[in-house]
């Protein structure tokens, strides 16, 4: 079933070479719609993250299209451990899942921090990656000549190494804001 509808491909970068089956966590029972046909490469750069070749995972900008959910879950996963890269950034910002889609692939989401102290908003709210927020406070946005203004809602967050920190989009720039100065919304 798995080879018929990827057409023999891996799922994500279309290599045609050492494909397997590869089930996309939480999996409570088995099945073809609960997993993805994918490449040796893949595999090994999923199941060790510390060996990643980030150009490899450029493929994404094809693969975040297909409409099979399992796909677009281990995508948005891809996409979000590497939202330190602009262009994964870029894709991400793009990315729409289902809700139901989007609860699958924040189940078992990457770690943030290392498993450091999570970011908490000025509420104590936790926040995750993809998650929207709300300024609280007019900021003078450093080098971008302009003022994010209280009230502004900044979509699809991306966490950074300083639970401190956040970063997002705010009139079309990409900048760091302290989560003192933001509410999670809900």
């Amino acid at each position: 079933m798995l080879l018929d509808r990827s057409s023999s491909k891996c799922e994500l970068c279309a290599s045609e070479s050492k494909l397997s089956a590869y089930e996309v966590p939480p999996v409570s029972k088995a099945s073809a719609d609960k997993c993805v046909l994918i490449c040796d490469t893949c595999s090994e750069q999923l199941d060790n993250p510390e060996n990643i070749d980030i150009n490899h995972w450029r493929c994404l900008n094809d693969s975040m299209w297909n409409p099979e959910p399992a796909v677009q879950v281990i995508v948005w996963r891809q996409l979000t451990r590497l939202n330190s890269e602009a262009w994964a950034q870029d894709l991400l910002d793009m990315f729409y899942l289902e809700p139901e889609v989007q609860q699958w692939a924040e189940a078992t989401e990457p770690v943030a921090n290392n498993g450091s102290t999570p970011s908490k908003d000025s509420n104590g709210a936790i926040l995750l990656a993809g998650d929207s927020v709300t300024l609280i406070k007019d900021l003078d946005v450093k080098g971008a000549n302009f003022t994010a203004k209280r009230g502004t809602t900044v979509k699809n967050i991306s966490l950074t190494d300083n639970p401190e920190h956040i970063e997002g989009r705010v009139n079309g720039t990409r900048i760091v804001l302290l989560t003192k100065f933001l509410k999670k919304v809900s």
